[in-house]
């Protein structure tokens, strides 16, 4: 008699008891299993496997689930079921699914934690303890949020040994960059066809990019090109713009630091640079020197006097790399759920959790400082010099953020990836150490990209029709981050990439290995999910000749606001995020300690807020300016990202995407007869070029869709009894804070 262990969950007694021996179930899985194989990609190669693996699904006291093969590459850890049922297989069929890897796969370098499982009790595994026994479960946290858990009670002992030794040292040990699966696929691989010019994503590894660059924003700089061998600076870019004013010797001086490196230019004339900051040594010889290169290099920006300029040292207003690392390491913790109990019990403290974390108040803090900046360039006419340590992290994302608050040209769909390519990749983000993928530094990781993409989410669900992409797409690039074979991720800066790729060249290929950029969905997707990127309700901005800048005359017609905050959402005054100003106040007189960063946050100035009312009560701007609503209610959650993989929050037909869908059908029905209506004025007219449209699921969706199976439904009651009972035990519910359930 052979009693099945638990699924992770809390209960002490199995609810099945199969009367099959274990050499039984052992030889009927193996022949099952016979012949199963994952599809490999050019360049993997499957280092062991092992069989008959159980994986467990997250019903805590259900004890069912899968059994199948575990595979382990170079490139992912695989599990293929024995048996698919055909109603598990056309649910399958219409997912969103993803070339690369499918949903019983996880990529090496989207492991993120791995515990050994003892009955009841796990253990974090670390580096360098692997020992020669093996725990009968392993529990793999994913850096997507997804929770797998497979028992390897029923392998054979030297193949569970080999395979839950080849999964962590693959996944945790150390490693160098040649060994990303990036070189092997690239060098098996066939070259993927170019993208059409006309809807190309500029690279900025060419000096063409940034002379189209400049002559559509009308920035008045100058391209430097002698750093193409990186003889100049190995940390600045190959091609990058700078004030007309400076000179080109000054480039070389303190290794490329203090450099003002052009961003964008406005319409008026002003414009946005970055520049990483001089370290503070007071006690240095040079620091008059110093002192004459900055004035030197503030009047350049300046343009000899002629505008104002305005510094911003990040660093000053906004958390450090670790202390975003420490945010997001507890936020996090509230969607890596095991089973349907801890679900709920995490439930019941919800929104006080996600407050603790801290991490959409750093959001929060983002969005604010980049419309500060909007105003100095928008209202001012001022040019903004940002700057930081090194100008490769708050930079980034403070930069883009005002780029695309202040230009619709980033808010469609090449528009952006165009500007991640110039602001971050050519820019010089440490993508590698950020993401750690050779898992050797754990203090230069931190999700600052991930922070990015939260911020634009923001704005995304505020000004829905300005974007011509979704949140799908969104969602889908920040789990491309986590797939260690695409250029655009794996290098700290465009010398180390140019380097990189130079010293994996074969002897018998002249020309850099060309790794895939992300960018190139066609890698991941067909085209049918790729349609799920376009926003099929985009409305793209009026073109006028001229526009003038907020607070001063202008002509422009009375527009339809097709970008504006939610009305629905009211702004209050002092009011905290999901708490009433006066409650941090009551903390801050209890001498509790809190970061700078961590309190409650108000415009910084009472012209801020001026400028953002104007906005607010002003129609739609030639330019189309967009801001974020910046209190605390409007702040929220990106559910599709976090909650897809969390069955019990799921709701059937319904949130975002049920409206969504709606709203897509009467703009296509209006389309249409907008359609017939311009043939009949005019029947010699030529055919208008449809938009695009969301495809259409056969079922009625979840709202995780496209990444929600349908059968990840729930028959758990709304409150467990458990979890009621405890309640009731412990105090009155009206006692309890935060019990309202997670809304979706």
């Amino acid at each position: 008699m052979l009693s099945l262990g638990s699924a992770g969950g809390k209960s002490a007694k199995p609810s099945f008891v199969s009367y099959v021996t274990p050499e039984e179930i052992k030889l009927t899985e193996k022949n099952a299993s016979r012949g199963k194989h994952p599809e490999l990609l050019p360049g993997e190669v499957v280092f062991c496997s092992a069989s008959p693996i159980l994986k467990y699904t997250q019903e805590d006291l259900s004890q069912q689930g899968i059994f199948g093969t575990l595979f382990c590459t170079n490139f992912r850890i695989s599990f293929m079921p024995n048996e698919v049922s055909l109603e598990e297989a056309e649910e399958r069929a219409l997912l969103f699914k993803n070339k690369l890897y499918g949903e019983n796969d996880i990529p090496l370098t989207g492991v993120d934690l791995i515990y050994a499982g003892y009955d009841e009790k796990r253990k974090l595994m670390t580096r360098g303890h692997v020992k020669k026994k093996y725990p009968p479960k392993i529990i793999i946290h994913c850096k997507d949020l997804r929770v797998f858990q497979f028992s390897l009670t029923f392998a054979e002992a030297e193949e569970a040994k080999k395979i839950f030794q080849s999964i962590v040292h693959c996944s945790l040990e150390p490693k160098a960059l040649k060994c990303a699966f990036a070189f092997s696929y690239c060098e098996k691989a066939t070259s993927s066809p170019e993208i059409q010019r006309k809807q190309r994503t500029m690279m900025f590894n060419i000096a063409e990019d940034w002379t189209e660059e400049m002559m559509r924003t009308k920035g008045n700089c100058k391209l430097i090109k002698d750093n193409e061998n990186f003889s100049i600076s190995q940390r600045l870019p190959q091609f990058f713009s700078i004030p007309a004013a400076v000179s080109e010797l000054n480039l070389s001086d303190f290794q490329g630091k203090g450099i003002p490196i052009w961003c964008w230019s406005h319409p008026c004339g002003c414009a946005l640079y970055k520049m990483a900051s001089f370290p503070l040594m007071e006690d240095d010889d040079d620091s008059q020197a110093r002192r004459r290169y900055m004035e030197r290099m503030l009047n350049a920006v300046g343009e000899n006097n002629l505008y104002a300029v305005k510094t911003e040292e990040l660093s000053e207003t906004l958390p450090n790399i670790q202390e975003i690392q420490q945010s997001y390491n507890k936020f996090k913790q509230f969607f890596l759920i095991d089973g349907t109990t801890e679900f709920w019990l995490s439930d019941v403290k919800w929104f006080s959790s996600l407050e603790s974390s801290g991490w959409l108040d750093i959001i929060r803090q983002c969005l604010h400082k980049s419309v500060e900046i909007v105003q100095c360039l928008e209202k001012e006419n001022r040019n903004v010099l940002i700057m930081e340590e090194e100008s490769l992290d708050l930079c980034c994302v403070i930069s883009s953020l005002v780029q695309m608050m202040l230009d619709p040209f980033y808010r469609t769909l090449t528009g952006f990836q165009s500007l991640v390519q110039k602001e971050w990749v050519a820019g010089g983000h440490n993508f590698l150490d950020r993401c750690n993928y050779l898992l050797k530094d754990k203090e230069l990781q931190s999700p600052v990209f991930l922070l990015f993409l939260e911020c634009v989410w923001q704005l995304l669900q505020q000004h829905g029709p300005a974007f011509q992409f979704t949140e799908t797409y969104l969602t889908v690039l920040s789990d491309s981050v986590h797939v260690a074979m695409f250029s655009t991720f794996l290098f700290n800066s465009p010398y180390h990439r140019v380097s990189t790729t130079k010293a994996h060249t074969p002897q018998t290929q002249r020309s850099p290995l060309n790794l895939p950029s992300v960018w190139d969905w066609s890698l991941q997707f067909d085209c049918a999910a790729q349609d799920l990127f376009t926003n099929p309700l985009y409305t793209d901005s009026p073109k006028q000749e001229s526009a003038t800048a907020m607070g001063k005359s202008s002509s422009t017609k009375q527009q339809t606001r097709l970008s504006f905050p939610n009305s629905t959402v009211k702004q209050s005054p002092k009011k905290g995020f999901l708490r009433e100003e006066k409650d941090s106040l009551k903390k801050r007189l209890r001498g509790m300690r809190i970061s700078p960063w961590m309190q409650p946050m108000e415009f910084a100035q009472a012209s801020t807020r001026q400028f953002y009312e104007a906005w607010w009560r002003q129609p739609l701007e030639a330019n189309n300016l967009i801001l974020p609503c910046l209190e605390g209610p409007a702040i929220r959650l990106w559910m599709q990202r976090y909650l897809r993989w969390i069955p019990q929050a799921q709701l059937y037909g319904g949130g975002p995407i049920a409206v969504l869908l709606k709203l897509a059908d009467l703009t296509e029905e209006v389309r249409d007869l907008q359609a017939k209506l311009d043939r009949r004025t005019c029947p010699t007219a030529a055919s208008h070029q449809r938009a695009a449209t969301l495809p259409r699921p056969s079922v009625c969706p979840y709202t995780a869709f496209p990444f929600a199976p349908s059968h990840t439904s729930s028959s758990r009651p709304s409150i467990p009894t458990g979890v009621a009972q405890r309640l009731v035990i412990t105090g009155s519910l009206s006692d309890k804070e935060d019990e309202a359930p997670v809304s979706v």
